[in-house]
């Protein structure tokens, strides 16, 4: 595991060199918020970390239900067991492995790994405009229905999950990278994922961290980049 700090935000990487897979620990002023949980054998590290910045880990934040975000959720339950786990009230449904679309959603398979026999329950459902500490829900659907990014209101960092990717280069969820092609691969509906990168685009953040990939200080201009690419590349393709 590598670890990197920037201001509040701690990056956890899981393989960085060959498949990253990140989650992160959020610093409030007595506790610390973990997002994502990562994969399977994950916990021991994420404690680990958390013991070495000197505060309780109080709260997990599942950005979405795919296998290698919630990996070790319950194993740390079980070794935090007053932790409060908290997902978005649509992606809830994907991790007691329920994969069914709603009526409101476009008609698309929802892919990537879908968890099965989890046995960890969350405690809160997240809607559009919670706060949770000092974290601002934003709704970012696209790579899974109930997607969400948390902003932090008291310095713009975005902790986006698998709506952006970084690996290789900044990319919006859906778009095809040949060095990492994995989150394009998994993405339930790559026009709601622009949208959705769009949306973040006017948060004008000064941090972006994500599932797979380095955190990016001050990303707007790559960002703009990303957005504009993924455009023009869904365009074309609606043209066919």
């Amino acid at each position: 595991m590598k670890i990197e700090n920037m201001g509040t935000v701690f990056q956890l990487s899981f393989m960085p060199r060959i498949f990253p897979v990140n989650c992160y620990v959020v610093e409030e002023e007595n506790e610390l918020t973990l997002i994502d949980a990562a994969l399977p054998y994950s916990a021991k590290s994420i404690i680990k970390a958390a013991e070495n910045i000197g505060k309780p880990i109080t709260r997990i934040i599942i950005t979405h239900a795919h296998s290698d975000h919630i990996g070790a959720l319950d194993t740390l339950k079980e070794l935090l067991p007053d932790c409060q786990v908290y997902i978005s009230s649509r992606d809830a449904l994907l991790l007691e492995g329920n994969s069914a679309l709603l009526p409101n959603e476009k008609n698309t398979p929802i892919r990537g790994g879908i968890p099965k026999n989890i046995k960890t329950k969350p405690d809160v459902l997240l809607e559009e405009g919670d706060r949770v500490g000092s974290l601002e829900v934003i709704a970012t659907p696209g790579h899974t229905p109930g997607s969400i990014t948390l902003f932090d209101t008291r310095n713009r960092s975005l902790i986006a999950g698998d709506a952006l990717v970084t690996r290789g280069k900044l990319a919006v969820s859906g778009m095809m990278n040949p060095l990492f092609p994995f989150p394009a691969l998994a993405t339930w509906d790559k026009e709601t994922a622009l949208k959705s990168a769009k949306k973040l685009s006017e948060l004008n953040p000064s941090l972006l961290a994500v599932g797979h990939g380095k955190m990016v200080k001050q990303p707007q201009e790559l960002l703009n980049m990303a957005i504009a690419e993924a455009e023009k590349a869904f365009n074309n393709q609606n043209r066919k």
